[in-house]
């Protein structure tokens, strides 16, 4: 057994967490037997919604969402499956692959043994009550890899991948963001949205309030609204993270 000695690059902030591989605490909850998740974040750390890697074992299965609450699913490793309530195969989904839930479509997911996945929930909020504008939500599911990049304010050096339809409809994003190495933001950004991000490949500087981290695959950070927040790639491989962002909703509305 390796030891720390109370050592961690983990570092919690009231703005920010930097929670790295070593010190992932795995839990079950109910109503999902065969499934360990990791609790990334949470309400109970301010958080708007909640953010896991959930890992399958064998007959894994993830119990039904609460009421009003919406699913993101991303693959990591290994294999998912969605179905329909009357047991039919809706999804087959591999690693890269990702699936939205809307509340109450009744899907159950379930995964082979040893696989992975990130798992996004959030309660659902209706779109403000003076944008005349009827509401359909889909199930959605499509692959990374399919999904056309863009350069990020035309650095062809930082390209998004958008995994999430744009649209009144739609109360949050997730995007991937793939770094050529030694691309960055061009600015350090401080806005009222917040984020869920896991590291997928390679490595860099993440600046957060005003500490400055090294971070690397597998590692998860959560930035509270108006947390100043920057990122520089670093090494000789591209740097790729997955990122979640709440919008389309004014603020107001939500704290009702």
């Amino acid at each position: 057994m390796l030891f720390h000695l109370g050592e961690t690059r983990s570092s919690l902030k009231t703005d920010h967490l930097l929670q790295t591989p070593d010190t992932f605490i795995r839990t079950p909850l109910a109503g999902s037997p065969n499934v360990d998740f990791i609790v990334h974040t949470a309400p109970r750390i301010g958080a708007g919604f909640t953010q896991m890697t959930v890992e399958f074992r064998e007959g894994g299965r993830l119990g039904a969402a609460s009421e009003g609450i919406e699913r993101f699913l991303y693959v990591l490793e290994g294999s998912l499956t969605a179905e329909t309530e009357a047991g039919a195969l809706a999804h087959a989904l591999a690693a890269g692959d990702f699936l939205y839930l809307p509340p109450g479509c009744g899907y159950s997911v379930s995964g082979a043994a040893g696989s992975r996945a990130v798992l996004i929930e959030k309660r659902y909020q209706n779109l403000n009550s003076q944008v005349n504008h009827e509401v359909k939500l889909e199930v959605i599911a499509g692959r990374e890899s399919e999904t056309n990049p863009e350069p990020l304010g035309g650095d062809p050096d930082l390209l998004v991948r958008r995994l999430m339809p744009d649209g009144l409809e739609w109360d949050f994003a997730v995007n991937t963001m793939t770094y050529a190495p030694g691309a960055a933001l061009s600015q350090v950004e401080i806005h009222v949205m917040e984020h869920g991000l896991l590291m997928l490949e390679g490595g860099g500087i993440y600046r957060l309030g005003d500490s400055w981290y090294p971070v690397m695959a597998g590692d998860f950070i959560w930035m509270a609204p108006y947390c100043p927040q920057w990122f520089g790639a670093i090494g000789k491989t591209p740097a790729k993270y997955l990122i979640y962002k709440d919008w389309y909703r004014h603020l107001l509305e939500a704290a009702r």
